[in-house]
């Protein structure tokens, strides 16, 4: 907690729920105030500055979710807890989504109370912090390139994250860099000296992914031979980066949610439970909320995971980052490949900074290297571009070409720009693999070079 007693206000129509909520939290040092209602909180809030607000569900007239709406509007930075006695997975995603950070279900005891509080006010410190002005984060930060305001909003929470151990949860679409930002996390902070071990929970087959996790004992199952230890064991006193957890079955959720409550492991074939010390951070190209919604993902575990939020900004939306990172990927490419650099005509960083850009930076990384690579000039013109990314640059008024071209064009170049992976091309282009193989039958171009 900081040095200044911070302020919670505590709604519910309830006087006997008001009184024991205020108990509790004054005993911990908080200084707290309490409404009945909503038209009795906000006259608090317009009042008073407030930290936190813990707000009941069902109340008369005027219900919490609409309290979450006016708090999210008129106050941005002041943190919303929701307890109720009318729990559902549709009530908490409704909550999360209007804006709440943490749902409690009646009855909770004393600990998941303050442990939901703890945890709200350590968002609302971590957000102030990063939003406060003069807080700029050096550009290249972490080995991340970009200078654009996305990005330093990145660096700021990504500075503001490293020296606090708590879980982080990472969002952002598919090759946004979001294990660079994890990455800048760990080593930024006090346990830079020990592992950093990255998992990609949807790259490894769900029978093997505990034993992968925790490790196993000798003879747990066909095949065990001996002992061994898993990346949890590896990890310990550093970080576990669980990259796509949304993959993640939920029996192997309610194994990772015991790891955050109690920072215990169980060997597969062990029987004793063994502590480790990790710090967990986690993420995800998928709406966890809406897997919440659909019974895909556990409530418990996305709030456990969700204590700090870092989402990386889509290429699209960097400015001319597009610009930085090409110049950046020249260099080391040409560097690796023994290559003197060639240079950007106007026309190339041109349609370089026109592109859409759907496999996010790694799509640039990859189409930089394939242009270095086949280079055999000083400059890189237009005609050495992927032909999609051509069409984006108008030259001399519309190419007329049909829509299925332009899908076969656009289906190619991503392809190509995730080295042929039919899943991940699959996931930028927002379809399953067989409507992809099906487009690919259709349109043969598709598939070639």
């Amino acid at each position: 907690m900081s040095s200044e007693r911070e302020r919670i206000l505590v709604v519910d129509d309830s006087a006997d729920a008001r009184e024991v909520l205020g108990r509790n939290l004054i005993a911990e040092g908080f200084e707290v105030l309490t409404a009945p209602g909503v038209a009795e909180a906000v006259e608090v809030l317009e009042a008073t500055p407030i930290d936190l607000v813990i707000t009941d569900l069902k109340m008369p007239k005027v219900g919490g979710l609409d309290l979450i709406r006016h708090v999210r509007a008129r106050f941005r930075d002041v943190g919303i807890i929701m307890v109720t006695g009318y729990a559902s997975i549709e009530s908490a995603v409704e909550a999360v989504k209007e804006g709440a950070d943490d749902y409690l279900q009646k009855p909770f005891t004393d600990s998941e109370l303050l442990s939901a509080v703890r945890d709200a006010l350590l968002k609302v410190r971590f957000k102030r912090s990063v939003q406060a002005e003069g807080a700029v984060a050096p550009i290249e930060s972490y080995g991340l390139v970009g200078e654009s305001e996305p990005m330093r909003a990145v660096y700021r929470a990504m500075g503001k994250a490293a020296p606090v151990s708590v879980t982080v949860l990472i969002t952002g679409e598919s090759g946004t860099g979001k294990e660079l930002v994890a990455r800048g996390i760990h080593y930024g902070g006090a346990r830079a000296r020990a592992p950093f071990v990255p998992i990609n929970c949807g790259g490894i087959p769900e029978s093997l992914l505990e034993s992968e996790l925790f490790g196993h004992v000798k003879g747990a199952f066909t095949g065990a031979a001996q002992s061994r230890a898993g990346f949890f064991q590896v990890a310990d006193g550093g970080t576990v980066f669980l990259d796509e957890i949304s993959e993640t079955s939920l029996a192997m959720q309610v194994k990772l949610l015991r790891v955050l409550q109690d920072g215990e492991i169980r060997m597969v074939g062990g029987t004793q439970a063994r502590h480790v010390d990790v710090r967990i951070i986690a993420a995800t190209n998928k709406d966890l909320l809406d897997l919440v919604r659909r019974q895909l993902f556990r409530e418990d575990l996305y709030f456990r995971i969700n204590v700090l939020s870092i989402d990386v900004p889509p290429l699209r939306d960097r400015d001319d980052d597009v610009l930085l990172l090409a110049q950046h990927f020249l260099g080391k490419t040409s560097e690796e490949l023994g290559k003197k650099a060639p240079r950007f005509s106007d026309a190339v960083l041109e349609a370089l900074r026109r592109y859409h850009w759907p496999g996010n930076v790694r799509e640039l990384e990859n189409v930089i290297h394939r242009l270095v690579v086949m280079s055999e000039g000083e400059t890189i013109d237009l005609p050495d571009l992927p032909s999609v990314m051509r069409f984006s640059v108008p030259r001399g008024g519309v190419r007329h070409c049909t829509l299925a071209e332009v899908e076969a064009e656009h289906v190619r170049s991503v392809l190509a720009s995730v080295g042929g992976n039919k899943t991940r091309a699959a996931g930028i282009l927002g379809i399953d693999r067989k409507t992809l193989r099906e487009k690919l039958k259709r349109n043969p171009r598709a598939a070639g070079s």
